[in-house]
C-alpha cells in the first residue's frame, strides 16, 4: 500500500505550503489535508476503516480553530503506531515543546525554518533520525544537560584556597613547589598549611596526603 501523510493546519495557503514541502522531502507519497481537528478526526477515522494509504507520517499544527494539535498527536501514537506524528508550529518555546512530545510527537518543526530545510529534517525520519528542527534540537539539548553542579562545602571548613593547597600536597608538592605553582610566597602557603593541620586534626604530610584523597583532590 502507498505511503501517505496527513497535513493538519487551518490557514490555507500554510497547509498548501506544508503539503508541498511533504511532496518535495518524498516523491510519490500520497498527501491529504485537513483546516481543523474535526476533519482531521473524519479523514483517521476513514482510514482506519477504508484505508487508502498508509499514514506514515501526520504533520501538525497546534493552533487549530477547534481545539489543541496535541490532543490530536495523542490519538495518532495511539491509533496509528506506524504513523510519525510531527509538529508544525510557529511556537518556540519549551512548554509546547515537552507537551507535545509527551503526547507522543515524533518531531517538532518550527514553520519559520526555510523549506529546504524542513523537507530535509522530515527526510532525517526516513533514517529513523529525531525530525527536530535545529533550534528545536538545541533547547533540547539545553533543558536536558545537567547543571553544573556548585562545590559542596568542605567538611572541616577549609577555604578554597586551603583546598587548593592540599591538593597539592597530597600530589607530593613541597610547600616551596605548591607556592611556585599558585603563585605565592612560600611562607604564606606554610601558613595556609599550618591551618589546615588545624582544621583536619593532622601532623604530618603522610595524614594531609591521605585527607587529600578522601577528598578525591588527588
Amino acid at each position: 500500500m502507498a505511503r501517505g501523510c496527513l497535513v493538519v493546519e487551518d490557514r490555507p495557503d500554510t497547509r498548501e505550503w506544508l503539503q508541498s514541502v511533504v511532496a518535495e522531502a518524498f516523491p510519490g507519497i500520497r498527501v491529504a489535508g485537513a483546516g481543523s481537528l474535526r476533519d482531521a478526526r473524519r479523514i483517521l477515522a476513514e482510514l482506519a476503516a477504508r484505508p487508502a494509504f498508509e499514514l506514515s507520517v501526520a504533520l501538525v499544527d497546534l493552533g487549530l480553530p477547534d481545539g489543541s494539535g496535541v490532543d490530536l498527536v495523542r490519538e495518532i501514537a495511539r491509533d496509528f503506531p506506524q504513523a510519525a506524528p510531527v509538529v508544525a508550529t510557529i511556537y518556540d518555546d519549551d512548554t509546547h515543546l515537552f507537551d507535545s512530545l509527551a503526547a507522543g510527537a515524533q518531531g517538532y518543526i518550527l514553520k519559520q525554518e526555510h523549506p529546504q530545510a524542513v523537507a530535509e529534517t522530515l527526510r532525517r525520519i526516513e533514517a529513523g533520525e529525531p525530525p527536530l528542527s535545529p533550534s528545536i534540537a538545541r533547547r533540547m539539548l539545553e533543558r536536558l544537560r545537567p547543571p553544573t553542579p556548585k562545590p559542596e562545602p568542605d567538611d572541616a571548613g577549609l577555604s578554597p584556597r586551603e583546598t587548593e593547597v592540599l591538593a597539592l600536597i597530597g600530589r607530593g608538592l613541597s610547600s616551596p613547589e605548591a607556592a611556585r605553582v599558585l603563585g605565592l610566597k612560600p611562607q604564606t602557603v606554610a601558613g595556609y598549611v599550618k591551618v589546615i593541620y588545624q582544621k583536619l586534626h593532622i601532623t604530618s604530610r603522610a595524614e594531609a596526603a591521605l585527607a587529600a584523597a578522601q577528598r578525591g583532590l588527588t
